[in-house]
């Protein structure tokens, strides 16, 4: 795979290739589109050392979040309020989707102009297939860089684990009260 190449993706739309080193985002198109297809997942969640930029503008602390529906992004911020990990949402406003754009294919794999963190998220949120949808990026959480909060040690610090199990018992526990 080269700049250049058009790629067929597992859900049938075509991807232009610009930057052949975001591959990670095309595994993860792939899983989106086959949770929600083959598997018949209703809620979709990606979480991904995905770009550097979200590093750049949230740093080791926070985890950026992009999700296409707001009931489910309440839920990831009761979640996180159990867990104590820190989320912000970064927009996905439609004006950024041009930067995504492609005269050959259905969409870019990255973009020319900048706004990694918010167009690895919007290319993701095309292949949600309609389902409620959350992407995290977790590039700059993953590793703390020694900057300790929290329970943390230094390195690693499995940064959404808790707040995604939190967020299955919000999930249930609002199925609960709507029954």
């Amino acid at each position: 795979m080269v700049p250049g190449d058009v790629i067929t993706s597992f859900s049938g739309k075509t991807i232009e290739i610009l930057n052949a080193d975001a591959e990670g985002r095309l595994i993860l198109a792939d899983g989106l589109t086959w949770a929600a297809e083959r598997e018949g997942c209703t809620h979709l969640v990606d979480a991904a050392t995905l770009t550097g930029a979200i590093w750049a503008m949230l740093g080791y602390v926070t985890t950026g979040v992009m999700a296409n529906d707001n009931a489910f992004y309440d839920c990831l911020t009761r979640a996180a309020e159990r867990s104590g990990e820190r989320f912000w949402r970064i927009p996905d406003y439609p004006e950024y989707e041009k930067l995504i754009e492609s005269d050959y294919a259905d969409v870019r794999n990255t973009s020319k102009d900048g706004c990694g963190a918010i167009t690895a998220g919007l290319f993701l949120k095309k292949f949600a297939e309609g389902r409620p949808w959350l992407h995290l990026d977790i590039a700059g959480t993953a590793d703390n860089g020694g900057i300790v909060w929290q329970h943390q040690v230094p390195g690693a610090t499995g940064t959404a684990v808790s707040t995604l199990y939190h967020l299955a018992q919000v999930l249930f526990e609002a199925k609960e009260e709507n029954v």
